[in-house]
């Protein structure tokens, strides 16, 4: 295989990554306004995550990473036409860490629901964010004859890229519920679990009309593996579905692997729906980028593609072994101890 369209599914590998971690980490942030009914429930919502969400933003470090030397092309048009977009996103995630770890630093109420608002809204708004941009990468986006985005902010909200935006939100936000109802006890989880039924139905639905629009996109472009589109869409959509029911017969950890499940999916089906495109334009094939004419050289992947092989197995092995560390339930009861320690 062509290194380049090998590191083309490196690349999807990365962000499927991203959005399956940081995106559960997404929802738990945006689950407090619910979930949180007094401090120690936010408190302990917030402790599901507090090992391991820095970990989890990492990856989207390494894939933009690996986009810039693997496809600088597309990483150029990418991060100037959609510079505003993902600005916001940068200092959303900013502000959330921030809030992470300074929320504890003072016992004023005022001070911990200004930090928490920051994580709701830090969390918000890249769920939303990267929908909408990764829907107007695979529907195409104006470029002129120098690969150059020649549109506005509000060329990429248009109707196919803001429900790609409420998909992601959505998605992210009930894959978290489902970690919280996973990773804590009494009312705060039977909380999660009332409100994942409730949010899994707008999700089901949503993500429903989302693919579905996807499938019919790549039909009328004549995607080369529309058949793989479609295939990964059906499996997104019946490991929703899936997740939902495991959620009412209170199996959180089937609920939670089966969301993971259609992350992973659906985004492969936008993956498939782009190739052999990186950034399809609206003026024109001639202008829009392909795998062949935004990759670097055939030198640079191949100490890329050893650098992947030694260090990758690495990194997922030691994420893996954090979550094995970390996967006691976050009980009321320690955190009121603690509490009570600290005073």
């Amino acid at each position: 295989m062509d290194l380049a369209y090998l590191w083309f599914w490196i690349v999807g590998f990365l962000f499927i990554g991203y959005f399956v971690l940081d995106g559960f980490d997404f929802g738990v942030g945006m689950s407090l306004p619910f979930l949180g009914k007094d401090d120690i429930a936010r408190r302990q919502i917030i402790n599901t995550i507090g090992p391991v969400w820095d970990l989890n933003e990492t990856w989207v470090i390494v894939a933009g990473a690996a986009l810039f030397a693997s496809f600088p092309e597309w990483y150029a048009t990418l991060f100037s036409g959609f510079y505003l977009p993902l600005l916001l996103i940068l200092l959303a995630l900013i502000a959330r860490g921030v809030s992470f770890e300074y929320r504890h630093q003072r016992e004023s109420l005022t001070w911990k629901r200004g930090f928490d608002r920051m994580i709701v809204i830090g969390s918000a708004v890249p769920a939303l964010l990267w929908g909408v941009a990764f829907a107007n990468i695979v529907q195409g986006v104006p470029l002129d004859a120098d690969h150059e985005y020649v549109g506005s902010l509000l060329t990429l909200l248009n109707p196919y890229g803001l429900l790609g935006g409420l998909t992601t939100l959505l998605l992210f936000f009930t894959h978290g519920v489902y970690f919280v109802a996973l990773k804590t006890d009494g009312q705060v989880r039977a909380d999660a679990r009332a409100l994942a039924k409730k949010s899994g139905l707008a999700t089901i639905v949503v993500a429903a009309v989302f693919l579905v629009w996807t499938i019919v996109h790549a039909a009328s472009v004549q995607a080369p593996l529309l058949l793989g589109v479609v295939g990964f869409a059906g499996v997104a959509a019946l490991t929703l579905i899936g997740s939902w029911v495991a959620n009412l017969r209170g199996r959180e950890g089937t609920a939670f692997a089966l969301g993971a499940v259609t992350i992973v999916t659906a985004v492969a089906a936008l993956f498939f729906a782009l190739f052999p495109n990186v950034m399809p334009s609206t003026l024109g094939a001639g202008s829009g980028l392909t795998i062949e004419n935004a990759s670097s050289t055939d030198y640079t992947l191949t100490i890329m593609s050893w650098a992947a092989l030694i260090f990758l197995p690495l990194v997922l092995a030691y994420q893996g072994w954090t979550y094995w560390v970390f996967r006691k339930r976050v009980t009321r009861a320690r955190i009121e101890k603690a509490a009570l320690v600290a005073h």
